[in-house]
């Protein structure tokens, strides 16, 4: 799992605008990772907890997950190793190592699959989208896959080349029948992401 478990992130739409003072989550507290090397927006309903980021495995730097009880219809509260609880995840991290423009589409699409099967193992995931995006001006990919069986999930992740030749990710992991608004949520965070 190594590498591929490093390498992770999430978002299905194309964003390319620079989020840090303008964007659907402008106003709204920041996480800044500093390990990764980013910054992003944290959703209305949704919490971070620095003491936790602590206990994450080595793959990932920061957190922030659905507040239990909060809209969305159902509760998507969650951590990271709760994928059979329906909840939602966005987590951050650096790459173990740097991964060329031209390797981004492949590397993205295993690293994917390579989480999918730790955040729901045993469980089929199949690819829905993949495209070539942009965050905060940096080239990116994003992998979007759909899991299957029990109550379904989610997983989008995004990785993206950083100044200096380093590359990091965001990876939106949704369990439970996803929700749109949710989905919408992850795509705010991508979309709020500066590179620092």
């Amino acid at each position: 799992m190594g590498l591929l478990l490093v390498v992770a992130c999430g978002a299905a739409a194309l964003w390319s605008t620079r989020g840090g003072e303008s964007g659907p989550l402008a106003g709204r507290p920041r996480v800044t990772d500093t390990r990764a090397g980013l910054s992003y927006g944290v959703p209305d309903g949704w919490k971070h907890d620095p003491a936790k980021d602590r206990d994450l495995i080595d793959a990932f730097s920061s957190q922030i997950t659905r507040i239990p009880g909060t809209d969305h219809g159902t509760d998507h509260g969650t951590d990271h190793g709760a994928a059979a609880t329906t909840g939602a995840t966005v987590l951050a991290g650096r790459a173990g190592r740097p991964v060329s423009r031209a390797d981004l589409r492949r590397t993205t699409e295993a690293a994917a699959r390579s989480n999918a099967e730790f955040f729901f193992p045993d469980r089929p995931a199949t690819l829905e989208d993949s495209h070539t995006t942009t965050v905060d001006g940096r080239p990116a990919h994003t992998a979007v896959l759909r899991v299957t069986g029990d109550t379904g999930g989610r997983l989008e992740m995004t990785l993206l080349t950083a100044p200096g030749g380093r590359t990091t990710f965001l990876l939106g992991v949704v369990t439970g029948e996803p929700d749109p608004a949710l989905v919408a949520d992850l795509h705010d965070v991508l979309a709020s992401t500066t590179v620092d």
